[in-house]
């Protein structure tokens, strides 16, 4: 596993983003473990966040795109601090696109802010996690409507490899649905992998009673 994504893995322990108990998704599971990306709350974690999107943007995209969308709410900051790490960490400069929940009828008018398409611009879409799906295929319908160029991909910062709708997991029927490279920073099993028995600052996350729950999760729910 490559280094920035151990790194990433501790990143999210330490930030208290990655969780470890009884927790219930929006779809109605019980998992052991939970992921709240709203738990970044200061300079310094926006700042490694956007250098842990930057390099995974690297190795899967190289520099063949010119755009990154983040949609409202929680991708608005993920793309910002994600361009400017690009900038900042890799000379590569691009362009960055969000949405307002509510199109603006006065002053600057649409649902845009940011960079305005021209039709021609390689996006990709920037996300926390996808679970169901909905935000990626309304952020698709959006950027179709808005007359964007081709969306080359989607970054998430953890795949939870659970199925979506129906055998496949969300992100496999994203990327099928729409012809669309889906990655992730990392996925639930690297995690496992990682932390299992691993002591971070004095702390073992996932001992093996902690694994054995997230792998009966995987089992009932993953793909």
């Amino acid at each position: 596993m490559q280094r920035y994504k151990t790194e990433f893995i501790e990143f999210l322990v330490r930030s208290d983003v990655l969780t470890f108990g009884d927790f219930v998704t929006k779809s109605g599971r019980q998992t052991p473990y939970f992921i709240n990306t709203g738990k970044y709350r200061t300079g310094r974690q926006l700042a490694k966040l956007g250098r842990f999107y930057a390099s995974a943007l690297i190795e899967y995209f190289g520099r063949e795109f010119d755009n990154l969308y983040g949609p409202a709410y929680k991708g608005i900051p993920l793309a910002v601090t994600a361009s400017i790490a690009l900038s900042e960490e890799h000379d590569y400069d691009v362009s960055v696109s969000y949405n307002r929940k509510e199109a603006k009828d006065h002053g600057e008018k649409g649902a845009l802010i940011g960079h305005r398409y021209e039709g021609a611009e390689r996006v990709v879409i920037i996300e926390d996690v996808i679970t169901a799906g909905t935000s990626v295929r309304e952020s698709m319908e959006l950027l179709s409507c808005q007359g964007s160029g081709q969306v080359v991909g989607v970054i998430v910062s953890v795949d939870r490899m659970e199925r979506g709708e129906g055998d496949l997991s969300a992100v496999q029927e994203i990327g099928r649905k729409f012809d669309l490279a889906v990655y992730s920073i990392v996925n639930v099993k690297e995690i496992i992998d990682h932390l299992h028995n691993r002591a971070i600052d004095g702390k073992v996350y996932i001992d093996d009673a902690t694994k054995e729950k997230m792998e009966e999760y995987l089992r009932q729910y993953g793909v």
